[in-house]
């Protein structure tokens, strides 16, 4: 069986790998498409996650506002893990020894449990609160740990781009 660090070098050693290191345009461009998958997931679900507060679109019924802006956040989620993955496969044996690419992992794992448990008990709740202008301490809760594991993502992958090279 393989450890962590193995399969870390031979994705590195992949030719997407290979590719995303040595070609002039293949690590700017998915920068790029990184950073704009991260505005399109992160910032319509914070925009969702200021609902849940109970701070920004008030008047507006939570369900509605998850509904219209789902399909936004879940293709920005797809371009960002995608493209993620293939930075990953450039540079993951740097990335292996990174303590900020540790950090970043364990808040993207905790934005995956805070999800999981908004949707399996918070949400079956929300006809009780869909209207609310202040919802429940759950929703809030979420709300709060959700903007804040993915700032922690977000800031971690920025230091690791500083401490990796």
């Amino acid at each position: 069986m393989m450890t962590v660090l193995q399969m870390f070098e031979w994705l590195e050693a992949t030719p997407l790998g290979v590719l995303v290191r040595e070609s002039a345009w293949g690590f700017p461009i998915l920068v790029a498409c990184h950073i704009m998958g991260i505005m399109l997931s992160v910032g319509t679900l914070v925009w969702f996650d200021l609902r849940l507060l109970g701070v920004s679109m008030t008047g507006v019924r939570a369900s509605l506002m998850y509904r219209r802006l789902m399909p936004w956040m879940f293709t920005g989620f797809a371009i960002m893990f995608v493209s993620g993955f293939m930075l990953l496969a450039g540079f993951a044996t740097n990335a292996y020894g990174n303590v900020y690419f540790r950090i970043k992992i364990i808040a993207m794992v905790l934005a995956a449990v805070n999800a999981v448990l908004y949707h399996r008990f918070t949400e079956r709740r929300i006809v009780q609160w869909d209207d609310a202008p202040g919802p429940p301490t759950a929703a809030r809760v979420a709300g709060l740990v959700s903007i804040s594991v993915w700032m922690t993502v977000i800031l971690a992958g920025r230091m690791m781009s500083y401490t990796m090279f």
